[in-house]
């Protein structure tokens, strides 16, 4: 992997088949938080990029959802073909980061809070989870 040692952003999604979680953190402060939830359309492959522009973002972490027992999952195929897309229209690396119960982390984080939610906040929220183990697992990334 090659390192990210500049003034910039680093950007997550938490992709859903209706809506995509997405999570922000500045390289040098390394401290993840729920940005938006984009949804899902024909548009997205633009409006992932705009959102990258935006923040001035110079790497993009994709969840990579698995089976229970690291199994490969229809989603999974979707997910790997929607990162490929990704990789051809964007130009800053794209990294996977393994999903496994991001969601329900964040589903009961939320629930521990005492207030209402909505689903787009689950998905923002799995974003952050997802970078934050992408941050902790891939130092080397960040020197």
């Amino acid at each position: 992997m090659q390192s990210l040692h500049n003034d910039s952003t680093i950007i997550a999604l938490d992709v859903g088949e209706r809506r995509i979680g997405v999570a922000i953190a500045s390289i040098q402060a390394q401290i993840a938080s729920p940005l938006a939830t984009l949804l899902h359309t024909e548009t997205i492959y633009q409006d992932i990029h705009d959102v990258l522009d935006k923040h001035t973002a110079c790497a993009l972490i994709v969840g990579l959802p698995r089976g229970l027992d690291g199994q490969h999952t229809r989603q999974t195929i979707a997910i790997e073909e929607f990162k490929a897309g990704l990789e051809q229209t964007l130009g800053i690396p794209v990294y996977w980061q393994d999903e496994a119960l991001t969601s329900r982390q964040a589903e009961d984080e939320l629930k521990s809070r005492g207030k209402p939610y909505a689903k787009e906040d689950i998905d923002a929220l799995s974003a952050t989870y997802i970078l934050d183990d992408f941050m902790r697992d891939h130092p080397e990334v960040f020197l």
